[in-house]
C-alpha cells in the first residue's frame, strides 16, 4: 500500500507543477484535465502526508521513551504515543478506503426521478415530500437543482417529478437512495384517523454526457404537442411539449415544463441519455450478480429501502438497520447521518471482499 501511495504522491506533485506551467495553462482542455486529476488525488495525498507525519512522531516518542530517565516526561511520551498509534490506525483505515477503485460515476451530476406508487393521492403527496427533502439536501450542500419534468396533482402532490441536481460528488452521495420509500401516516382526508401506508419510488441516475452514450438520431421518434396542466397562458395553445421515444429500447421521455420547445427537447435528451446509461450499466451489473448482491441493497426500484413513520416521528433504513427519531429534520433535508451510514457500510463491504 505504501509503495502505491508514494507513486500517487509523486504524480500529485508532478500535476501541481504542470497546472502552474504557462504552456499548459494556454491549452485549456489539457489544463482542465490535469486540474481534475489533481483534485481527485488531493484527499489521498493529504491523508498520506498526515500518516507519514504521525509515523515520524511515533518514532520520536518511542525514542524518547527509550532514552529519557525523567518519569514525568516518560509518562507524557507514553500518553502521546498511545494517541499517535490510535490516529495512525484511523489514517490507515482511511487510506484503505481512499484506495478502493472508484465508481466512475461518483463525481457526476444526478438525474433524480420520483414517482408516486401505491396509495393514490396520498402517495403523490408523499412524492412531493421526498422531492422537497432532496431539494433541501441539495441546497444544504450548495448544489444547483433544476426541474426537468413534472406531473403535479390538484392537491399539490406529484405523480412524477424529474430533477437535475448539479454538484461535485452528487451521485456518490445520492446513489443509494434508489428504491421504494414507504410512508406511514394519517392522511388529511382520513376522518377516522387511521394510519395509511403509501409508497413512492426513487431512481437516482448519473447524468450522462454525449460521449457516454451514443444516440443515433435515426433511433429517435420526436413528437411535439400542447402542454397540459398548470403553466399559464401557453398551456394548450402552443406545441411546446416534447415526447422522445428511443425506438431500440422503447424508452419514452416527456418534458413540458418549459414554454420553449427547444428547452423541453434539451431536457428530454438529458433524461434519455441518463436512462440509457442506467440501462447499460444495469445490464453489465446483472453479469456480476454476486458482487451486486453484496452491495448496499441492490438498487432495484422494487426494493423497499426506507420507512417514514409519522406517528412515531421515525425514519428507518432497512438496509443498514438505522433508525432515527427525528423525521421532521430528515424531511427538511438533513440526510447526512443516513447517507454516511450507507456509504460507510458499502465501503466496509468492499474492504471485506478484498481482504
Amino acid at each position: 500500500m505504501l509503495e502505491k501511495l508514494d507513486k500517487i504522491e509523486e504524480r500529485y506533485e508532478e500535476l501541481s507543477r504542470k497546472i502552474a506551467d504557462p504552456e499548459v495553462i494556454a491549452d485549456y482542455s489539457r489544463w482542465r484535465e490535469y486540474v481534475k486529476a489533481h483534485a481527485e488525488m488531493e484527499e489521498v495525498v493529504h491523508t498520506y502526508r498526515e500518516y507519514k507525519k504521525v509515523s515520524r512522531d511515533i518514532e520520536n516518542a518511542e525514542m524518547l521513551l527509550r532514552e529519557e530517565n525523567d518519569p514525568e516526561l516518560r509518562d507524557l511520551a507514553a500518553e502521546e504515543l498511545e494517541l499517535l498509534k490510535e490516529r495512525k490506525e484511523e489514517l490507515t483505515e482511511r487510506l484503505k478506503v481512499l484506495l478502493l477503485p472508484k465508481d466512475p460515476n461518483d463525481e457526476k451530476n444526478v438525474i433524480l426521478e420520483i414517482r408516486a406508487g401505491t396509495g393514490g393521492e396520498e402517495a403523490a403527496l408523499f412524492a412531493a415530500d421526498l422531492l422537497r427533502m432532496y431539494l433541501k439536501f441539495a441546497e444544504r450542500r450548495g448544489w444547483r437543482s433544476e426541474m426537468m419534468s413534472s406531473s403535479p396533482t390538484d392537491l399539490g402532490g406529484f405523480k412524477e417529478a424529474i430533477v437535475l441536481i448539479e454538484g461535485r460528488g452528487a451521485y456518490s452521495q445520492l446513489k443509494f437512495e434508489s428504491g421504494v420509500h414507504r410512508v406511514q401516516r394519517v392522511p388529511e382526508t382520513e376522518a377516522s384517523g387511521r394510519i395509511h401506508t403509501s409508497a413512492a419510488t426513487v431512481a437516482v441516475l448519473p447524468e450522462a454526457e454525449e460521449v457516454d452514450v451514443a444516440i443515433d438520431p435515426k433511433d429517435l421518434r420526436i413528437d411535439v404537442f400542447c402542454s397540459t396542466g398548470p403553466g399559464g397562458q401557453s398551456v394548450n395553445t402552443t406545441q411546446s411539449a416534447v415526447r422522445i421515444t428511443h425506438l431500440p429500447t422503447g424508452i419514452v421521455v416527456t418534458c413540458q415544463d418549459e414554454k420553449s420547445q427547444h428547452k423541453n427537447r434539451d431536457k428530454a435528451m438529458k433524461v434519455l441519455r441518463a436512462r440509457l446509461l442506467d440501462k447499460m450499466q444495469r445490464e453489465q451489473q446483472e453479469k456480476i450478480a454476486a458482487a451486486r448482491r453484496s452491495q448496499v441493497g441492490t438498487g432495484d426500484r422494487s426494493e423497499r429501502i426506507r420507512t417514514y413513520n409519522f406517528p412515531q416521528n421515525r425514519v428507518t433504513d432497512h438496509r443498514v438497520g438505522l433508525t432515527l427519531y427525528r423525521l421532521g429534520e430528515v424531511l427538511d433535508g438533513d440526510l447526512d447521518e443516513l447517507i454516511t451510514a450507507l456509504v460507510t457500510h458499502h465501503q466496509a463491504e468492499r474492504l471485506r471482499q478484498i481482504s
